[in-house]
């Protein structure tokens, strides 16, 4: 209740003509806000009291952080009221300056032609439809427009001080859920390519995926069980199928196959993002670049899905390590069985990152419909579409996962007749009934939400120690 009356002050007080000379009403607007914030009401605001009062506006926890850290000149870690009306008059004058020179036409207003603008200014090409997006969250009227108040309004507590924050704070609204899903990587401009901050975000990437799959990897291991074998082997429900494979091989035995798991993420992020930085140039839809590079990393790391099949249904003592797998394979199936399952893996990719790219956008477009004039989805919001999306994907491609694996598991000696794709499909429903298709769903549904949230709270952490916040800036640098 609290961060919703915040906002009420300045949102109908008048302009008061430029930013550097607010009149009366505004003083007395601002403080107004700032008796709300100072919840304790000791005449000072911290970085809790601001997380508090703004938490409905889906600004990171950094971004607070650093209005604090501008606005604190006596450097006591709060801000008193001189402060903080000092910090609101300062930035105002930065933010009209920026407004200015986004208005292209001096019509007083930004159109989405003109967000576009800026951002290809700054070496992110996106449509006139994000373009659009990008305008929703911040027209508060309806007009299609944004005037110099709505955009005061909402970029008063996020520190941006240029174009180029501006231009960064927009492509990552628009484009990081894009980029923290599997098949299309982020747009990254020039200037962050060279600067190294593109392999800092693929390394916190991989490092949450590294994490989410290994916390995840029970679950996994007893998915890949039902999908080959059905019930057969691990009957009853989770929990007993658990202290199976514990009784099997002991407790590190649910971890069985994740070593591979997480060594392929390394490979195949650095070569799907190399593939969409080439494709990008000769096909110009995102959506169509990002499944071609999502194909050719999987192409190229293939071998190593295989492997991990195969060490995760492994028996105790059937092999001494990843080396000794892939030698056993390979002398007694040949080389091609490491591409046992290809077909179906690649008629996966489509519809799986289609449903969960459209979801996901259905998700968001929907939210900022709902909430006009207020920022962008904050993590809950997001992480409630990712799983949500994640899941629409998963069921809509899961038979094909489910013929793969299966494929994949055939131990075969060379010359021994292969089943087909078809004659797998067929024999599954045949027995089974279509059912029989989505085996193994149900501990695959079960790792969604904690997935996605291991790996989102990694990588925002991640991206601190590695120094890179949200707006995309390295932590600590001078202001531009």
């Amino acid at each position: 209740m609290g961060a919703q009356r915040a906002w009420i002050p300045w949102a109908h007080c008048k302009d008061g003509g430029e930013s550097n000379g607010p009149d009366h009403e505004r003083e007395k607007s601002w403080a107004k806000l700032f008796d709300q914030l100072d919840l304790n009401k000791d005449g000072r605001i911290d970085i809790f009291e601001l997380r508090a009062g703004l938490a409905d506006r889906g600004l990171s926890r950094r971004s607070l952080e650093k209005v604090v850290e501008t606005g604190d000149t006596n450097h006591d870690g709060v801000l008193d009221f001189k402060e903080f009306t000092q910090y609101l008059r300062t930035h105002e004058k930065q933010l009209k300056l920026m407004f200015s020179r986004l208005d292209k036409n001096n019509d007083g207003k930004i159109d989405a032609a003109e967000i576009q603008h800026c951002l290809r200014s700054f070496g992110v090409d996106i449509s006139l439809e994000d373009a659009t997006r990008i305008l929703l969250s911040i027209d508060k009227d309806g007009t299609l427009t944004i005037d110099w108040n709505e955009w005061r309004d909402h970029f008063l507590f996020n520190p941006l001080t240029n174009m180029e924050d501006v231009a960064r704070y927009w492509k990552h609204s628009v484009m990081l859920d894009i980029g923290e899903h599997l098949t299309v990587p982020d747009e990254f401009s020039e200037e962050e390519k060279k600067s190294g901050y593109v392999w800092r975000q693929l390394m916190a990437g991989a490092l949450a995926g590294s994490v989410s799959r290994t916390g995840t990897a029970p679950l996994d291991r007893l998915k890949v069980f039902r999908q080959v074998h059905g019930f057969s082997q691990f009957k009853g429900n989770l929990l007993s199928s658990f202290q199976s494979m514990m009784k099997e091989g002991g407790l590190p035995s649910l971890w069985r196959g994740n070593g591979m798991n997480v060594l392929k993420i390394a490979p195949e992020t650095a070569i799907k993002f190399t593939a969409y930085e080439q494709l990008k140039l000769l096909v110009h839809e995102r959506f169509l670049a990002g499944s071609l590079a999502g194909a050719i990393a999987q192409t190229a790391i293939y071998p190593l899905e295989v492997l991990k099949t195969r060490l995760t249904l492994r028996k105790t003592g059937q092999y001494s390590g990843i080396a000794d797998c892939a030698k056993q394979i390979l002398q007694r199936e040949g080389v091609i069985a490491f591409y046992k399952g290809y077909v179906p893996n690649m008629l996966s990719i489509v519809p799986y990152a289609g449903i969960d790219l459209a979801v996901y956008e259905t998700l968001k477009f929907a939210w900022l419909n709902r909430n006009r004039g207020l920022a962008d989805p904050g993590v809950m919001v997001l992480v409630g579409c990712g799983a949500v999306s994640s899941t629409c994907g998963q069921l809509a491609s899961y038979p094909l996962a489910l013929i793969r694996t299966q494929m994949q598991a055939l131990d075969l000696e060379k010359g021994a007749p292969k089943p087909s794709m078809l004659a797998l499909l067929c024999n599954i429903v045949t027995q089974e009934g279509v059912a029989g298709l989505y085996r193994g769903i149900s501990p695959n549904l079960l790792k969604v939400i904690p997935a996605v949230s291991l790996s989102y709270v990694v990588y925002e952490y991640t991206r601190i120690v590695l120094g890179v916040d949200i707006e995309g800036r390295r932590a600590g640098k001078g202001k531009g």
